[in-house]
């Protein structure tokens, strides 16, 4: 008998984000490794996990979230304003670039460059997927 998922398990399982619109966002499949995740400890919304709980090793199933669900509606605290002269040749304030920046505590944040005036750079430090209703679809791999 294959383990079911409960509260506390931890999950090994592919998926894929699809948008709306039937375009890819995202996938473990890429590189063929797939995500871990540890059962209620937050890193997830609880919608997500609510659609994984009761699933066993093996099993596909296919939910769409709805952005509040998902990751979220985008935050408008999370919009900065940099001077150009903090980007470099290595990292250009170009529209569309993703360039992470160096965090206090040493980790990157990546932000997504979405305007460039004069001297102004507008990056976007939300989560890219924010706002938008996601389908996924998941194959889990192992339970323990």
């Amino acid at each position: 008998m294959t383990q079911q998922i409960g509260a506390n398990s931890t999950v090994l399982f592919h998926f894929d984000i699809t948008l709306t619109d039937g375009s890819a966002a995202e996938s473990t499949r890429v590189r063929n490794k797939p995500a871990k995740l540890q059962m209620g400890d937050t890193s997830i919304s609880p919608a997500f996990e609510a659609n994984l709980l009761g699933m066993a090793e093996g099993a596909k199933k296919t939910f769409t979230l709805e952005p509040l669900d998902a990751y979220g509606m985008p935050n408008p605290d999370n919009i900065y304003y940099i001077d150009r002269s903090k980007f470099s040749n290595d990292a250009p304030a170009k529209v569309g670039s993703i360039i992470g920046f160096a965090m206090p505590d040493g980790s990157e944040l990546p932000g997504l460059v979405r305007e460039v005036v004069g001297d102004s750079v507008t990056v976007d430090f939300n989560h890219p997927l924010a706002g938008q209703t996601l389908t996924f679809n998941v194959e889990i791999v192992k339970v323990s």
